[in-house]
């Protein structure tokens, strides 16, 4: 297994999401954008993930040339993003991020399954790959806190541009047959997705990352609006991915010990608690401190978890499509629908209520999740 090359994609893709997730609506705000409009220009990178990602693993799965579509999806995300450069009107923007998006989310599912062919039966195996993506986002989101105080926000583009640059040029080092020779399934795509073990844990996907939305768009705002610097708003971003590098080194002891329904059940009830602790606490630094060490649980457990039982269920043939789906369920649709109401709630019925209503959609997906998965 080529490991330090498909963990260096890992690095930089995350790097450039520990650039793009907590600062990006930062920038927005420093160019006069309202929270309307914040939450709907993030909602509209989110929501590129309903398509993107099944588009793209259509094509893989038919072809085979999985590392093909990261290099190309790679290179045109650099072209398009290029346009933030031109204008920075509220259109223009919405249109190049549109169009950016479209391509940077079809890199990440293909290169997913890529890993997991490589690693065959050693699936145990992907958290210590994957958590070069997590140091990636730690980096990136604590220099940039340091770095981006005040009027140098207006950096942030640029900062992004060379990030997309390196996910490229990452790319071009894993070689195509990483990819993996697929095996034949005669079971239909339908069939897979009428079973209900597989309609639970995609409504669990989709409920967890809408419970994330308010977070991944508002939170920088929101800690800033409570007085806190840019440096220690970083800070906090890296202590929740550092607890998320931590967890996913201790999975492969946690699953066999817990299995892999306890473990999901378990971090959806901490992510409410998480968005309940900031709702109603973003005065008390021990308990922010907190609830972003529950990143652990919100994110690293349950995405470890969620990607496992994705891989479990679509096999063969039907990998890269399988992949595909998680991301636009999760991260794209239930992503772009946190994001969307979070802008309106933001506004109309406040802060508070706003996360309150996160825990509350966590709740649910933990009550999907212990009737529908199996142990």
């Amino acid at each position: 297994m080529p490991y330090w090359r498909l963990s260096g994609f890992y690095f930089f893709y995350f790097a450039s999401l520990g650039a793009l997730a907590p600062y990006w609506g930062l920038y927005l705000k420093s160019l006069g954008f309202t929270a309307t409009a914040i939450g709907t220009m993030m909602a509209v990178i989110m929501a590129t993930k309903i398509v993107s990602p099944n588009i793209w693993g259509w094509v893989a799965d038919h072809t085979g040339k999985r590392m093909a579509i990261v290099r190309l999806g790679g290179l045109l995300s650099v072209i398009s993003f290029a346009g933030v450069f031109v204008h920075q009107d509220y259109w223009w923007l919405l249109l190049v991020m549109m169009v950016f998006s479209f391509f940077w989310n079809a890199t990440l599912p293909q290169f997913e399954a890529t890993t997991f062919n490589h690693l065959g039966d050693q699936t145990h195996r992907y958290s210590s790959v994957r958590l070069w993506g997590s140091i990636g986002f730690i980096v990136a989101v604590w220099l940039i806190g340091q770095q981006l105080e005040g009027s140098k926000i207006s950096y942030l583009p640029m900062i992004l541009m060379g990030l997309f640059i390196s996910i490229w040029a990452s790319s071009l080092v894993v070689p195509e047959e990483a990819a993996g020779h697929l095996k034949l399934t005669h079971e239909p795509l339908r069939a897979v997705l009428k079973r209900p073990e597989v309609v639970g844990l995609l409504a669990v996907c989709f409920l967890i990352q809408m419970g994330h939305g308010p977070y991944y768009t508002f939170y920088s705002i929101y800690m800033q609006d409570h007085g806190y610097s840019l440096s220690f708003i970083g800070f906090l971003w890296a202590l929740g991915v550092l607890s998320e590098v931590f967890i996913f080194m201790r999975m492969h002891k946690l699953v066999p010990r817990f299995g892999l329904k306890r473990l999901l059940v378990a971090s959806l009830l901490i992510a409410a608690s998480r968005w309940i602790i900031i709702a109603l606490f973003p005065m008390s630094v021990p308990l922010i401190v907190l609830a972003q060490v529950f990143h652990a649980a919100s994110f690293g457990i349950y995405h470890a978890v969620a990607i496992q039982l994705i891989h479990n269920y679509f096999v063969g043939q039907h990998q890269g499509k399988g992949q595909a789906l998680y991301s636009s369920v999760s991260f794209g649709a239930g992503g772009a629908i946190g994001s969307l109401y979070a802008g309106y709630t933001w506004e109309s019925l406040g802060t508070t209520s706003t996360f309150i209503i996160a825990a509350v959609v966590s709740l649910l997906a933990a009550f999907i999740a212990y009737k529908k998965i199996p142990a």
